[in-house]
């Protein structure tokens, strides 16, 4: 069995055939994480995840590319995380590529956490050339005797900032991106296979063999493959690994 564990079938790309997208990925062993990025695509995430008895969870954020447009609203979001298939806050983070109020996001990304905290969830972290602020912000929130879990989704550091996030307590994910592009095989190579996760981020980061089409949560296990030829491991080691992993972050039942 795999875990997808950052998908977004509750975006547009998905709106006419998420629920045969969810079949084939749960027919092929495929389980997902649908994260939200507004309220919303994160009221989507737990309309699609509560359909399903198992297999289909909900994540439930605002993205930082987000906050300028849309109030983060901590009780809807925390009405939303009543359900039981809420399994993170997230996407949150900080994103410098685009020209936007770094300390709005900030701020937002400080509330995403303690809502976290309260609600006794791991956060999916989105970082985008900010990597040095994100560090700061979770030192300085751990260092306030708050308690935090979480991962920093579709990587793009290096091996020093991800061996930051290890003392952190955070875990680190890749998509499809390592199927095609050599920046991460070192890092890969040299981290604990315990401290990484798979994902997609589908419909986006396609990878070898589909790249130019629409992603999918069954295309995770190519970045299983990947993982596992970069660190020379038996692909079915990987599988299991990176499962349990999911499965431990998020308490997946």
């Amino acid at each position: 069995m795999l875990i997808d564990t950052h998908a977004h079938l509750n975006f547009k790309a998905f709106k006419n055939d998420f629920s045969q997208v969810i079949r084939d990925s749960l027919k092929q062993e495929t389980w997902l994480i649908n994260v939200g990025s507004q309220l919303e695509t994160s009221q989507k995430a737990v309309e699609i995840a509560e359909k399903y008895q198992t297999g289909v969870y909900a994540a439930v954020g605002l993205h930082p590319i987000h906050v300028d447009d849309e109030e983060f609203d901590s009780e809807k979001y925390q009405e939303l995380a009543k359900s039981s298939k809420v399994v993170a806050l997230g996407e949150t983070g900080l994103d410098y590529k685009a020209n936007s109020n770094k300390n709005h996001q900030k701020e937002v990304f400080r509330k995403h956490l303690e809502l976290a905290e309260k609600l006794s969830r791991p956060v999916i972290v989105h970082c985008r050339q900010a990597h040095n602020d994100v560090l700061e912000i979770l030192k300085s929130f751990l260092r306030e005797g708050h308690s935090l879990k979480g991962v920093m989704h579709c990587f793009s550091g290096d091996w020093s900032q991800a061996q930051e996030y290890f003392k952190l307590g955070f875990l680190i994910s890749f998509t499809g991106l390592i199927t095609f592009a050599r920046d991460w095989d070192q890092l890969i190579e040299k981290a604990p296979l315990e401290k990484l996760m798979i994902e997609t981020d589908c419909p986006f980061m396609t990878p070898e063999p589909h790249r130019g089409k629409r992603n999918e949560p069954v295309y995770v296990k190519y970045v299983a493959e990947k993982i596992a030829e970069i660190k020379k491991l038996d692909f079915e080691k990987v599988v299991q690994q990176t499962t349990q992993t999911a499965k431990n972050l998020f308490n997946l039942k």
